[in-house]
């Protein structure tokens, strides 16, 4: 199964791919995308663009978003909800089953800790995928959604195999 993890941004959109063959998991790739522009509209749309290109170019299975963390700042929420919209919509478009974690259930599964901070999701990251060369700080994040998701998901297909057995 191919992973796409998405840390959603209106100025920097995380993005990270893995590759998860049952309890092996490779890193593929993982970047930034950068919105250009200076209105809204143009921002969004470059977003829309860069992120359709990544999942045109590395073809994942499914996609997992990181939910919209409220802040004080109502103006700020609104707008990174709308990036959120465009982390959801260009999946979603593609035909990916798109699934969605809260910010402190990705650190608590990948660190261990749900108020962990971004070195120490960074690290973790890093120790799971060897090797990795990570773009930023956002890319990092996308890795750590789409490990988190890898690991749900893991967690969800074992639950499910024991079922059917007991079943059977």
């Amino acid at each position: 199964m191919r992973i796409l993890g998405i840390d959603p941004g209106l100025r920097n959109m995380g993005w990270g791919v893995i590759d998860v063959n049952g309890s092996r998991t490779h890193h593929v790739a993982n970047g930034i995308c950068h919105s250009k522009g200076t209105d809204l509209a143009q921002r969004l749309l470059s977003l829309y663009g860069h992120l359709s290109a990544v999942v045109a170019n590395w073809q994942p299975n499914v996609a997992a978003v990181e939910q919209t963390f409220v802040n004080k700042d109502a103006v700020a929420t609104l707008k990174l909800g709308q990036a959120r919209a465009i982390a959801l919509l260009v999946p979603a478009q593609a035909g990916l089953e798109v699934a969605e974690y809260a910010p402190n259930k990705v650190k608590k599964t990948i660190v261990g800790v749900g108020h962990a901070d971004k070195a120490q999701v960074d690290h973790m990251v890093r120790l799971q995928l060897s090797g990795v060369k990570i773009k930023g700080v956002d890319a990092a994040d996308a890795l750590a959604i789409a490990l988190c998701h890898a690991h749900h998901v893991g967690t969800r297909s074992r639950l499910e195999a024991v079922l059917q057995r007991a079943v059977i």
